[in-house]
């Protein structure tokens, strides 16, 4: 089973991250320059939070907020559950899955960002992984 830096090894992105300071509006316009779906708060490369689709919904639209006017500090989301390098992709789909989370960042030991991944990278990497072990039993059974 691939673990959480195979897979960002495989796929390299680069964090997309705001500061608490930016406004909700600035993390929207990040996030549909990028096609995501979050965006990490950071101070000084120090994780503080993390914004996503669902905080906008929920913290802003529903609220009644300006996204133009709201610093993400008020909004963001501070209890940020992360994943490790060496966690499997089984490890870190149960932790969003119990957590409903659909992103994650993923820090070393240092607590450095060193990615994010998504709750589709980890289905479709786990897709991945089943088709290539039905094709491997396909040419077992074959030959």
């Amino acid at each position: 089973m691939k673990t959480l830096k195979q897979l960002l090894d495989e796929h390299p992105r680069t964090p997309i991250s705001v500061s608490p300071d930016s406004t909700v509006l600035s993390g929207l316009e990040l996030m549909a320059k990028h096609g995501i779906g979050a965006v990490l708060v950071m101070r000084d490369e120090r994780l503080v939070g993390i914004f996503s689709e669902r905080d906008y919904a929920r913290k802003v639209v529903l609220l009644g907020k300006s996204s133009r006017e709201t610093p993400m500090s008020d909004i963001m989301t501070t209890k940020v559950f992360y994943g490790r390098p060496e966690q499997t992709i089984d490890e870190a789909m149960a932790l969003m899955t119990d957590r409903h989370i659909r992103h994650m960042p993923v820090m070393d030991a240092d607590q450095h960002v060193i990615g994010v991944i998504s709750l589709g990278d980890l289905v479709q990497e786990t897709m991945s992984q089943q088709a290539f072990l039905i094709k491997q039993l396909e040419q077992y059974i074959a030959s």
